[in-house]
């Protein structure tokens, strides 16, 4: 049933990134792009679509947390940091310039792969390159003695 309900509420969230526009990559470089604000060609029709998407979370959280526990799971799975570090700030960062310069995040670019387009193809590619990169990274950084508790 769990699969299910993840593969429905995948294809929810990819036709709604088509309805919105965010797997059209000029689309995005143009909310991205602040430059155009005093010359009047920014998009802004894309702070509305996160703007809409921040108020059905903030609702979904709301009656999840209200059942005390997950419909299809024992517990919640919540992250236990409290504060930003040094990874989340820079993959954060990471997101950004990538988001910038392709006009692509992950989500949108699976949707427009499926539609065969090269750049996001290329987007996909790299963001797989740089996840290995990442995971390899992180794992050649922990200490041996650390290894049992990573």
């Amino acid at each position: 049933m769990s699969i299910l309900v993840q593969f429905a509420a995948g294809l929810i969230f990819g036709l709604g990134l088509i309805l919105a526009g965010m797997a059209n990559p000029a689309k995005v470089l143009n909310f991205l792009d602040l430059a155009a604000i005093p010359a009047g060609r920014w998009d802004a029709s894309l702070l509305f679509v996160m703007a809409g998407g921040i108020a059905v979370t903030m609702l979904g959280y709301r009656l999840t947390f209200a059942r005390g526990r997950p419909l299809l799971a024992e517990r919640f799975a919540l992250p236990s940091a409290s504060r930003p570090d040094a990874r989340l700030v820079s993959g954060a960062v990471l997101f950004g310039i990538g988001w910038g310069l392709a006009g692509f995040c992950p989500g949108p670019a699976l949707v427009a792969a499926l539609t065969g387009g090269a750049p996001a193809l290329i987007f996909l590619a790299a963001m797989l390159a740089g996840m290995i990169l990442a995971r390899r990274l992180a794992s050649s950084s922990v200490r041996p003695a650390e290894q049992g508790r990573a």
